[in-house]
């Protein structure tokens, strides 16, 4: 089943729920109107990896809202934030491990030959791909930071 599918039959039964799902069915009707954007600016449907795309950047946008509505004494909102975050989560593919990111990092540097910090951007560039949607970029910057030096 693909992630659009998916998305769509969460959200059926997030509407028979009723009030039980109403976070849920929010939450994946955000998604959805962020594909059906995504849609007709490119003129096709999304595939899975553009639809993990889309999930990944509705996260970080939650995420980054989260130290606002905490610094504003909003708890109903930082919840509510904390709820969607983990719902959106569950359809991300389970994220790699620091050990296996680091394997696929030092992998690379090899096979590119890097080995000085001016290199930072030839790794990145080949490693993010690899890694998408199963490593955050945070983390992966600075584990080549630390490989680089």
């Amino acid at each position: 089943m693909s992630l659009t599918e998916q998305l769509l039959a969460d959200m059926k039964e997030a509407m028979k729920q009723r009030e039980a799902g109403k976070v849920r069915l929010s939450t994946i009707r955000m998604v959805r109107a962020a594909q059906k954007k995504a849609e007709i600016d490119k003129g096709r449907e999304m595939t899975d990896e553009e639809m993990i795309d889309i999930i990944n950047r509705e996260v970080k946008k939650r995420q980054d809202a989260l130290p606002d509505y905490e610094k504003a004494n909003r708890p109903e909102s930082v919840k509510q934030l904390h709820e969607e975050i983990n719902i959106l989560q569950g359809y991300l593919p389970e994220p790699l491990s620091t050990e296996t990111i680091s394997v696929l990092i030092k992998e690379t540097i090899e096979e590119l030959g890097a080995n000085r910090p001016q290199d930072m951007g030839k790794v990145m560039k080949t490693v993010m791909p690899r890694l998408k949607g199963r490593a955050d970029g945070k983390l992966v910057n600075q584990l080549v930071k630390e490989m680089l030096q």
